[in-house]
C-alpha cells in the first residue's frame, strides 16, 4: 500500500479479526526508516483523509480508546447533556484536539475546523420546520450555540483555521441553513464576507444566496414567531452587500484581480431586483408568496434596514444603480407602444409595490438628481418605456418641485430636437409631457396648455424655419396611427401657429387627423369644454359631457363672477357644440328659485353678452313659466282633495293607513306582506314610474348642501316617511322592536328601488338642514329607518354627495353619518338624539345578533359621534363604569311623548352590549376622531360654557375612551405640553441675552398661504369660507402658547417683534373684517395677547417700560388691540392685575393705566352728576365712551349725551365715527348691542352736538390710508364692510342734517354727491339688500325701509340742495363726477347722465336752473335717468 492510499476501516486480518488503525500503522513503522520527505507526504495524506467524507467520530474512536469516546461529536454539541457540561469543558476539548493533531501529524487548526464544520453540518441536516426552510428550530439553535462556544474558545487560542472551516462548510452547502451562516458571523466565528469570498464558484454562491433570501423574505411577511431574527438576518446581509458591492474604489490603478466579494454582492442584489421586476411584469397576485417576497424585499430600501450604513455613500450609489436597472430592464416596448399605452401607466394604475419602491428611492435622492439621472439613462441606454413613464408619474406626484424641473428638461429636449431634427428628443419630450399631464393639473399642466404654449405662438419651437415646421408636422403625422382621440382633438382645436405661406402643411395634418378620428367614430365637434385627458374612458357621450361642462362652467362663474374664458372661446370657435349641446344643457326648463342662484346669474350674464340667441332665451323663459304654473296647479290639486281615492297620492295614503291598521291588529299580521306589495305599486304610480321601469341605479347622486326634489317626489316621500314613523310608534305600543315582525324590513325594501334617490334626498333635507326642528317621533322613526337601510347595505348603491365631502361614493350607513353635523348647540343635541335612537333601536331589534352584524347596520362614525357627545355633554359618563353599573336597555322611554334623551343616552352608554361593542377596534374613538369633531364645533354656538369645555378637554387628554384604549397617549400629550413650554421659554442660543430673535413664527406663513388660496370677494360664499378659515386659525392660536402672538421677550430698541408684526398684520388684514365683535376682537384672543404681552415683558429688565413701549406702538400699528382691551376691560383687568402682581410689585405700567382711566372716564361720564375730563389719547376715550353708551337704556342715551357739549372737538369726532360703526352693526348683525333705532338716536345726538359747536365731521366720510392723522387710525379699527357702507349711514342721518351747516360747509356738497354715487353703486352691487351673510337679512327689514326709498330721498335732497349752494361749493364737483362708473351694457347711457349731472351742478346752471338730470333707481331695471324740475 502506498503512502497515499487510505486503508478501509473495515479491513480484517488473516484470522478474520478486525484490525485497528494503530495496528495497521505499527507494522509500517517498524519496516520503514524515517524519511522527512515521506513524513511530509504522510501529513498531506492525513489531511486529505480528514477532509474526505469519512465518519470523523468513528475515526477518533479508533485513534484513542475509552478516553476518546468522550470526544464523540454528538456529545460535544448536545447542550442538553449534563455530562457535556461537567466533563467536557472547552479547555479539555482543545487539549484533546491538540493531542490528536500531534498523533496524526495534522495542524490542530485544520482538525478543529473540520470537526466544527462537521458539527454544523449535522445540526443543519436535522429535520427542520418546513414552513421556515432557512431558519433553525429551537433545538437546533441550542445545539449550534453550544458548538459555537467551543469554536470561540478554539479561535481565541489559535487552534482554529477560518479558511479550512469555510472550505469545509461549502462542501455541505446544500444542507447549510442561512441562519446558521448568519450566527457564525454574529458570534465572530467567521465573517460573512470571509465566508462568501472563500466559495470557489461566484455564480453558485450567488444563486444559493438568492434562493435563501427569497425564502427569508417570504417568512418575514408570514409573521412568524421569529420575526426579529429574520429581519436581523436580512438587514445584516443587505448592509454587507450594499457596503461591499457599492463601495467607492479609491485605488483606481490596481492591476490585480478584482475582489470576489463586490462581485458576489452586486450579483445577489441584481438577482433579487430582476426577480422582482419580472414578477411585477408578469402580474403578481395579491398576498401570493411572490407578492410577500417582493413586499419584504422592497422594504430593504428603507432606512431601518440599511441601519448604520445610511450615512455612507454606498446606499446612494446602490439606489442610483437600482433606479438604472429599473428603467432599463427588459426594454421590449417601442416608442409607438408607449404612445398607445402610456395612459395605463399613470401613478394610480401602477402596481402599488412599484410605486412604493419609487418612493423609497426618492428618499435618498433629490428631485434634481432624479431628473438628471433619468435624463442620463435615456441618453445612454435602451429603456423600458413603461418603467420610465411610471417613474415620471411618481416623480410629479411625490415632488411638487419636479413640475418645473421636468418643464425645463422638456424645453431643452425640444430645443435640441428642432435645432438638429433629433427625433429621439422629440419623442422623449412628448411622452414625458403627456405622462406628467395624466396626473392632473395639481401635478403638471394639461397637455393642451403645454401644446398651446409650445406651438401656439410665433415664439414656438417651430417658428425658426421651414425645416422646423416640416419636422414638426412630419412627427405629428407619424404619431397619428397610434394617437388617442383626445390628443388628436387637442391638435385640431389648438393647432400650431403657421405662417400663411406654409398653411398647406397644417391643412394636410388636420385632414389626416380628422380622417383618423372618423375611422375611430369620434366627432371633433362633440368634444367637451372641460374634458379630462387623464380619464380612463375614451370619449363621453355629447349630452353627458355637456351636462358636466355646464356644472363646471357654473362653478367657475361662482368663483370669479365672470363668464369663463373657455365658454367664450367655445361660443366663437366651437359654435356647433356650443349651440347644439352646451346651451340646451344649460337652458333645461325648471322652476326658477325666488332668490336667483348661480345658474340664473350665469344665464343672465351670457344673455347680456349676446351669447344666447333671443329666440332660444325666450323659449327657455316660457318653459320655466309653464313649469311653475304646473307646480302651482299640482299643489292646489293636492290641497283640494288629499284623500281622493282616485288620485295616485290618495291611493298611496289609503294603502299606508291600511298597513297601520293591520299592524295593530294581531289577527291581520299575515296580510302585511300583501299590504306592502300594494304600497309598492301605488308608490310607483304616484311617482310616475312605469311597471317595466327596472333600471338599476349604479350610484345615487345628490348635493348634500342643496338637496332638491321634484314636488311630486317630495309629497310621495313625505307620505312614506311619515307613515314609517307613525307605524313605529304604533307598533312600539304593542310590542318591543324585536317582536314587531317584518313590517319595517318589508316597507324599507320598497324604498330600495327607483325611489331610493328621492328618499335619501329627503332624508338629507330633514337630518342635515332641519334636524333640530324634528319632533321625538320623527327622530325615533328616522333612526330606525337608518338601521334598516343599513341592514340592506349590500344591495344598495353608493351615494355620491359631491363636494365638500369625499369624492368617492359612500355606503348608505356612512351617508347617514355625513348628514349629522356637530357645529352648534342645536345640532349637537339633535345628533345626540338621533344617534341614541338609532343605536338603541339596533340593539333592541337584534338582541341576539353578533356585534359584527350590529356594526354593519350602523357606520362606525355614527357610533363614534355618540361616544364623543356623551363624554362631552355628560360628566357622569366620564366616570369609570363598574360591572354592577351596567344597565339593561329599554325601548319604552324613547317612544313616550316626553322622551328624556339624557336618561336614554346614559342608559345606552351603560348597557352591557354597547360596552362590549365599544371593544371592537373599528368603533373605538381615537384622539384623531375627537380632535376632528371638536374642531367642527363653533365655540360661540357651543352647548358648553368655557369652563365646561375646558373640563371636557381635560378629560379627553387623559381618557382611554378618546384615545381608543391605547396606552401611552398620555405620555404623548405630556410631551407636547413640555414642547410647547420649551418653545415659549427657550430662546435661540445664537441670540445674545436680552435680545429677541428676529424671525417670526412659521404658522403665520401657513395662514397666509392658505388665505391666499381662498376665494376673494364680498360674496356670501367667499365671506363664509374666509370666516370659517379664520375661526380655525383663532382656535389654533388660542391652544398654543401666548408667545406665538407677541414673542417670548422684548427689547427697548425694537419692542415690536417679528411675531408681533405677523399677528398685527393678521388682525389688520383679516381678523378685523371677520372676527371682530362690536368694533373689537373677541374676548378670548384679546386676553391671550395681553397674557403673552405680560409674559414677555416680565422677562425683561424693565417690564413696565416694555409694556409701555409695546402698547404705544399698538396705537399706530394695531389700534384694534386697544379698543378690544377697552371693551373687555371688566374681565381683562383682574387677569392682568393678578399676573402682574404675582411677578412684579410695581404699579401697572402707564399705558395699562391709560386703559383704566379711559374706562373710568366713560363710567363717570354716564353717571348723573359727574363731569369728568377725558384723558388722552382722545380716540381711546371716545372708544371707551362708545362701549359704555351701549350699556345704557334707550331712554337715557340722549340725556347723557347732552354733556358732550363741554368735551374736546377731537373726542366728539372720534365718538361720532364709532357711533356710525354701531349704526351699521345694528343693521348687519342680529345680536347687536344697540338696536337700529337706538343706534340712530345716538348718532343723531352726537351729530347735533357737532353741528351746534360748528365742528367739521365730513372728513369721516372721506377717509384714506394716506391720511396719517385720522384715516390710518380709524380704517384699522373699522371692518372694511362697514367703511364700504358709510354712504348708507350718511343718508340714514338725512333728516338730522342742519340746513345752515350744509350751506356753510364748502365740502358738504362734494361729500353728499360722492356718498350718493357710492350708495347707488352699493345698490347695483346688491350690497344694500344682502349686507349680512350671517343673519341673511336685508336693510328693509332692519327698520330703514326699502333701499330704493333711501336712494330716492337722497336724490330729492340733492335736487333741493344743488340750486341753493354757493358757487365756491362746486370747486371739486367735476372731480367727484369723473369717478362715476360705467354700469354695464344695458345702462350705457349713464356716463352721459353723469356728465349732465356735472353740468347741472355748475355755477351757471345753478343760477338759471330749469331741469336737472340725476341718477334715479328703478325697481324693475336697476337704474335709469330722470329729468325733474329743479327745486327753488
Amino acid at each position: 500500500m502506498s503512502d497515499s492510499q487510505v486503508p478501509s476501516s473495515s479491513g480484517q486480518g488473516a484470522g478474520g479479526r478486525r484490525r485497528s488503525w494503530a495496528e495497521l500503522l505499527a507494522g509500517r513503522v517498524k519496516r520503514q526508516k524515517y524519511n522527512p520527505e515521506r513524513a511530509q507526504k504522510l501529513k498531506e495524506s492525513a489531511v486529505r483523509l480528514l477532509r474526505s467524507r469519512q465518519d470523523l467520530s468513528a475515526l477518533l474512536l479508533e485513534v484513542e480508546g475509552l478516553q476518546c469516546k468522550k470526544l464523540c461529536l454528538s456529545n460535544l454539541i448536545d447542550c442538553g447533556s449534563s455530562e457535556a457540561h461537567a466533563n467536557h469543558s472547552s479547555s479539555f476539548i482543545g487539549s484533546a484536539l491538540q493531542d490528536q493533531a500531534s498523533r496524526l501529524g495534522v495542524p490542530v487548526g485544520i482538525l478543529s475546523a473540520t470537526m466544527v464544520a462537521s458539527g454544523v453540518g449535522q445540526i443543519c441536516a436535522a429535520p427542520v420546520d418546513p414552513s421556515h426552510p432557512v431558519l433553525l428550530t429551537v433545538e437546533q439553535r441550542k445545539k449550534l450555540s453550544s458548538l459555537l462556544e467551543v469554536a470561540q474558545y478554539l479561535l481565541a487560542h489559535n487552534m482554529f483555521s477560518r479558511l479550512s472551516f469555510c472550505q469545509e462548510l461549502w462542501k455541505i452547502q446544500n444542507s447549510l441553513l442561512l441562519e446558521a451562516v448568519w450566527r457564525l458571523h454574529v458570534q465572530s466565528i467567521v465573517s460573512l464576507q470571509e465566508l462568501l469570498e472563500s466559495h470557489p464558484d461566484m455564480h453558485g454562491v450567488g444563486a444559493w444566496l438568492f434562493r435563501n433570501l427569497c425564502c427569508l423574505c417570504e417568512q418575514i411577511e408570514a409573521s412568524c414567531q421569529h420575526a426579529d431574527v429574520t429581519r436581523a438576518i436580512l438587514s445584516d446581509f443587505v448592509q454587507m452587500f450594499v457596503l461591499r458591492g457599492f463601495q467607492k474604489n479609491l485605488d483606481l490603478r490596481r492591476t490585480v484581480e478584482p475582489e470576489k466579494m463586490p462581485q458576489v454582492a452586486v450579483d445577489v442584489l441584481q438577482r433579487m431586483l430582476i426577480f422582482a421586476l419580472d414578477a411585477l411584469a408578469a402580474g403578481v397576485q395579491e398576498e401570493s408568496s411572490t407578492h410577500k417576497t417582493l413586499r419584504c424585499w422592497f422594504d430593504v430600501f428603507s432606512g431601518h434596514t440599511l441601519g448604520s450604513i445610511i450615512s455612507t455613500d454606498s446606499p446612494k450609489r446602490f439606489f442610483s444603480h437600482t433606479l438604472t436597472q429599473i428603467l432599463t430592464h427588459s426594454p421590449v416596448l417601442k416608442a409607438s407602444d408607449a404612445v398607445q399605452m402610456q395612459r395605463e401607466w399613470s401613478f394610480a394604475r401602477t402596481h402599488p409595490l412599484l410605486t412604493a419602491l419609487y418612493r423609497r428611492l426618492f428618499v435618498m435622492m433629490s428631485p434634481e438628481e432624479l431628473v438628471g439621472h433619468l435624463q442620463e439613462v435615456l441618453e445612454t441606454q435602451e429603456v423600458n418605456w413603461q418603467r420610465v413613464l411610471s417613474f415620471v408619474s411618481a416623480l410629479v406626484v411625490c415632488f411638487p418641485e419636479a413640475q418645473q424641473l421636468l418643464k425645463d428638461w422638456v424645453a431643452r429636449l425640444m430645443a435640441q430636437a428642432f435645432e438638429s431634427c433629433q427625433l429621439d428628443s422629440m419623442v422623449t419630450a412628448f411622452l414625458v409631457v403627456r405622462q406628467a399631464a395624466l396626473e392632473g393639473p395639481f401635478a403638471f399642466q394639461s397637455y393642451a396648455d403645454w401644446f398651446k404654449a409650445s406651438f401656439g405662438s410665433a415664439r414656438g419651437y417651430h417658428g425658426c424655419s421651414k425645416k422646423a415646421l416640416v419636422f414638426l408636422f412630419k412627427f405629428l403625422s407619424d404619431l397619428v396611427p397610434f394617437e388617442s382621440p383626445r390628443y388628436l382633438q387637442v391638435h385640431i382645436l389648438h393647432p400650431p401657429l403657421v405662417p400663411s405661406r406654409y398653411r398647406s402643411l397644417l391643412i394636410d395634418y388636420i385632414s389626416l387627423a380628422k380622417t383618423r378620428l372618423a375611422d375611430l367614430k369620434v366627432s371633433i365637434e362633440n368634444m367637451g369644454l372641460y374634458e379630462d385627458l387623464s380619464s380612463a374612458g375614451d370619449i363621453t357621450e355629447p349630452h353627458s359631457q355637456a351636462l358636466q361642462d355646464v356644472e363646471k362652467a357654473i362653478m367657475v362663474f361662482e368663483h370669479t363672477g365672470k363668464i369663463p374664458v373657455t365658454v367664450m372661446e367655445a361660443s366663437i370657435f366651437r359654435r356647433p357644440y356650443y349651440m347644439s349641446h352646451f346651451l340646451p344643457a344649460l337652458l333645461t326648463p325648471r322652476v326658477l328659485p325666488k332668490v336667483p342662484d348661480s345658474r340664473v346669474a350665469f344665464i343672465e350674464s351670457l344673455k347680456r353678452a349676446d351669447k344666447i340667441p333671443p329666440s332660444l332665451y325666450s323659449t327657455y323663459c316660457q318653459a320655466c313659466t309653464t313649469a311653475e304654473a304646473k307646480l302651482e296647479d299640482a299643489a292646489l290639486g293636492v290641497r283640494a282633495d288629499p284623500s281622493c281615492a282616485e288620485e295616485p297620492l290618495g291611493q298611496l295614503t289609503a294603502a299606508l293607513e291600511e298597513l297601520r291598521a293591520s299592524m295593530t291588529n294581531p289577527s291581520q299580521h299575515d296580510v302585511i306582506s300583501a299590504q306592502v306589495a300594494v304600497i309598492s305599486e301605488r308608490l310607483r304610480a304616484a311617482l310616475g314610474h312605469s311597471e317595466d321601469d327596472s333600471v338599476e341605479i349604479a350610484k345615487v347622486q345628490l348635493s348634500i348642501d342643496a338637496p332638491r326634489l321634484e314636488p311630486r317626489e317630495h309629497t310621495a316621500v313625505d307620505l312614506l316617511l311619515t307613515s314609517f314613523c307613525q307605524n313605529l310608534m304604533a307598533a312600539s305600543i304593542v310590542a318591543p322592536p324585536e317582536r314587531q315582525g317584518p313590517w319595517a324590513t318589508l316597507l324599507v325594501r320598497t324604498m330600495c328601488g327607483r325611489v331610493l334617490p328621492a328618499v335619501l334626498t329627503r332624508l338629507c333635507q330633514l337630518l342635515r338642514h332641519q334636524g333640530p326642528s324634528l319632533s321625538a317621533p320623527h327622530i325615533l322613526g328616522l333612526g330606525a329607518l337608518a338601521v334598516h337601510l343599513g341592514e340592506s347595505r349590500s344591495v344598495l348603491p353608493e351615494v355620491d354627495v359631491g363636494p365638500p365631502a369625499a369624492t368617492v361614493g359612500l355606503p348608505v350607513p356612512e351617508f347617514f353619518e355625513n348628514l349629522l353635523t356637530c357645529r352648534t348647540r342645536d345640532s349637537l343635541l339633535f345628533c345626540l338624539k338621533f344617534c341614541t335612537a338609532a343605536v338603541s333601536y339596533s340593539l333592541c331589534k337584534f338582541p341576539s345578533q353578533s356585534l359584527g352584524i350590529l356594526c354593519s347596520c350602523l357606520s362606525s362614525g355614527l357610533i363614534k359621534k355618540f361616544q364623543f357627545l356623551v363624554l362631552r355633554l355628560f360628566p357622569e359618563a366620564r366616570q369609570p363604569l363598574y360591572r354592577e353599573d351596567a344597565a339593561s336597555l329599554s325601548w319604552r322611554p324613547l317612544y313616550l311623548p316626553s322622551a328624556d334623551w339624557e336618561r336614554a343616552a346614559l342608559s345606552l352608554w351603560t348597557h352591557r352590549t354597547f360596552q362590549e361593542l365599544l371593544k371592537e377596534e373599528d368603533v373605538q374613538l381615537t384622539y384623531r376622531d375627537w380632535l376632528y369633531l371638536e374642531l367642527e364645533i363653533r365655540p360661540e354656538a357651543d352647548a358648553l360654557s368655557d369652563t365646561e369645555r375646558s373640563r371636557s378637554y381635560g378629560h379627553s387628554e387623559n381618557s382611554n375612551w378618546v384615545f381608543g384604549g391605547h396606552t401611552g397617549n398620555e405620555d404623548i400629550i405630556s410631551r407636547l405640553q413640555e414642547m410647547a413650554a420649551d418653545l415659549e421659554l427657550q430662546q435661540d442660543p445664537s441670540v445674545p441675552p436680552g435680545h429677541s430673535p428676529s424671525q417670526g413664527h412659521f404658522l403665520y406663513g401657513i395662514f397666509h398661504r392658505r388665505l391666499q388660496a381662498l376665494i376673494s370677494g364680498w360674496g356670501v360664499a367667499a365671506s363664509l369660507g374666509r370666516q370659517r378659515e379664520l375661526l380655525m386659525y383663532k382656535r389654533i392660536l388660542l391652544r398654543l402658547p401666548s408667545s406665538v402672538l407677541c414673542g417670548s421677550s422684548f427689547q427697548a430698541q425694537q419692542p415690536i417683534t417679528a411675531r408681533c408684526e405677523q399677528f398685527f398684520h393678521l388682525v389688520n388684514s383679516e381678523m378685523r373684517n371677520i372676527c371682530s365683535h362690536r368694533g373689537a376682537l373677541t374676548q378670548d384672543i384679546t386676553a391671550h395677547f395681553f397674557r403673552g404681552l405680560l409674559n414677555a415683558s416680565l422677562r425683561s429688565r424693565d417690564p413696565s417700560l416694555m409694556v409701555d413701549l409695546m402698547l404705544a406702538k399698538c396705537q399706530t400699528k394695531c389700534p384694534l388691540i386697544l379698543t378690544s382691551a377697552l371693551l373687555w376691560w371688566p374681565s381683562l383687568e383682574p387677569m392682568l392685575l393678578c399676573q402682574w402682581r404675582r411677578r412684579c410689585q410695581r404699579p401697572l405700567p402707564r399705558e395699562l393705566q391709560r386703559l383704566q382711566e379711559g374706562r373710568q372716564f366713560a363710567s363717570d361720564f354716564l353717571s348723573p352728576d359727574a363731569t369728568p375730563q377725558a384723558p388722552n389719547p382722545a380716540w381711546l376715550s371716545a372708544a371707551a365712551l362708545y362701549f359704555a353708551i351701549q350699556q345704557v337704556g334707550e331712554e337715557n342715551v340722549r340725556t347723557q349725551l347732552e354733556k358732550l357739549d363741554c368735551e374736546r372737538e377731537e373726542l366728539l369726532v372720534f365718538l361720532f365715527f364709532f357711533s356710525l360703526m354701531g349704526l351699521l352693526s345694528s343693521h348687519l348683525t342680529l345680536n347687536s348691542a344697540l338696536g337700529p333705532l337706538k343706534a340712530l338716536d345716538v348718532c343723531a345726538a352726537i351729530l347735533e352736538c357737532l353741528e351746534k359747536r360748528k365742528i367739521s365731521w365730513l372728513a369721516l366720510f372721506q377717509l384714506t390710508e394716506s391720511d396719517t392723522s385720522l384715516g390710518c387710525l380709524l380704517l384699522r379699527v373699522a371692518p372694511d364692510q362697514h367703511t364700504r357702507l358709510l354712504p348708507f349711514a350718511f343718508y340714514s342721518l338725512l333728516s338730522n342734517f342742519h340746513e345752515d351747516a350744509a350751506m356753510r360747509e364748502e365740502a358738504f356738497l362734494c361729500v353728499a354727491v360722492d356718498m350718493y354715487l357710492k350708495l347707488v353703486q352699493l345698490f347695483v352691487a346688491g350690497d344694500t339688500s344682502t349686507v349680512s351673510p350671517t343673519a341673511g337679512r336685508s336693510l328693509e327689514l332692519q327698520g330703514q325701509g326699502d333701499p330704493v326709498d333711501l336712494i330716492t330721498k337722497a336724490r330729492l335732497f340733492l335736487l333741493q340742495l344743488i340750486p341753493r349752494c354757493p358757487k365756491k361749493n362746486f370747486s371739486h364737483i367735476t372731480e367727484v363726477m369723473s369717478r362715476c362708473p360705467t354700469w354695464g351694457c344695458e345702462n350705457s347711457q349713464l356716463p352721459g347722465s353723469c356728465a349732465r349731472l356735472a353740468g347741472s351742478m355748475s355755477p351757471l346752471s345753478c343760477q338759471h336752473p330749469s331741469r336737472v338730470c340725476v341718477l334715479r333707481p328703478s325697481r324693475r331695471h336697476g337704474l335709469s335717468t330722470c329729468s325733474l324740475p329743479a327745486a327753488g
